[in-house]
């Protein structure tokens, strides 16, 4: 559309991740147990911060990570996503605008902090997570833009942010502004635990016809169609929705528009680092390419490039020029 200023806008969780060394013995002092996520409280979450050794701190969160690989991708991307007006809060803030992400939601001043993904990471490359989700569930419908939303042409969505009533009524009304600005909605189902628990909810919005785009894996596509055999849950929710979606690991990924079907074989790794934000970075390629108006089959490579990139290393950001990876692979 050229009436838009932004390609992609993404609502999510705004999570500042912490990642530092530690070594079994400190495990063992904290009562962690080594490759485990947790969910903790402000009172653990800044306890557990100041034990921690020098580490590296940098914006995160589902959609957050999609955002970053979008711009990194040469898109114009904003991002949705609330977050304390404490020292996390200017990370949080500072990190994901110089990565040419537009983020314009004022922080919260007072109660609760930001949230943060405390990662302790031993020498043995296991990651032991301890989550916070603090800030990043009290974003009020009051906090949408109107005319950032209407200036996206795709609204992006993560479904790890539905759970919290204040933060599903923020995502409704933009999806609302959305569809009245004739723009397009894309949804994440994000984990197969949200779909446990919010499955009427995911169901309705595509059954009224609010979701354009729908992403999901494997294991989240049966989960959502209720059935164990992956090519019928595909074919049970290919006709509910104009364009799905679904990432397989290393069987690669596939796409259906109009029971027109594309897949895309795993771009080949040398070493599986961290899988870590590969599904968000897929969703990175994939927009990033239908913003620019490419095929199925080409947004499904440039997503498959993307998820490659950031898997072959620790953390879900891009290590290298990821627009010229793209266009290096691609051809």
């Amino acid at each position: 559309m050229t009436d838009t200023r932004l390609d992609v806008l993404a609502i999510g969780n705004a999570i500042v991740d912490v990642i530092a060394n530690s070594d079994d013995a400190f495990l063992a002092a904290e009562g962690l147990d080594k490759g485990s996520m947790r969910l903790i409280d402000a009172e653990e979450a800044t306890r557990l911060y100041g034990k921690m050794g020098t580490g590296r701190e940098t914006s995160g969160g589902s959609a957050a990570n999609t955002a970053a690989g979008i711009a990194a991708l040469g898109a114009r991307v904003g991002f949705i996503g609330q977050v304390s007006g404490d020292e996390l809060g200017d990370i949080f803030s500072h990190d994901i605008r110089s990565l040419g992400v537009e983020f314009a939601t004022p922080a919260t001043m007072g109660g609760t902090p930001t949230a943060r993904c405390l990662i302790l990471v031993t020498d043995d490359a296991q990651r032991t997570m301890n989550t916070f989700l603090g800030a990043s569930q009290n974003l009020h419908v009051a906090q949408i833009d109107e005319a950032q939303v209407r200036s996206a042409a795709i609204l992006y969505l993560e479904g790890y942010l539905w759970d919290p009533e204040e933060p599903r009524k923020a995502m409704e009304e933009a999806i609302r502004i959305a569809r009245a600005a004739g723009r397009k909605v894309a949804f994440t189902l994000s984990d197969s635990f949200c779909i446990a628990r919010h499955r009427d909810g995911f169901n309705a919005l595509i059954d009224e016809g609010k979701i354009d785009i729908l992403f999901a894996n494997e294991a989240e596509i049966t989960e959502l169609a209720g059935i164990a055999d992956f090519d019928a849950a595909v074919a049970a929710t290919q006709s509910r929705v104009p364009l799905l979606v679904v990432t397989r690991s290393e069987k690669g990924a596939i796409a259906v528009e109009n029971g027109e079907r594309s897949a895309v074989s795993a771009e080949p790794v040398e070493k599986v680092i961290d899988t870590t934000g590969a599904g968000d970075l897929f969703a990175a390629g994939f927009l990033a390419g239908h913003a620019q108006g490419r095929s199925n089959a080409e947004a499904l490579r440039m997503g498959a490039v993307a998820a490659a990139e950031v898997i072959s290393h620790y953390g879900a950001r891009p290590e290298v020029d990821l627009r010229a990876l793209v266009a290096q692979r691609m051809g």
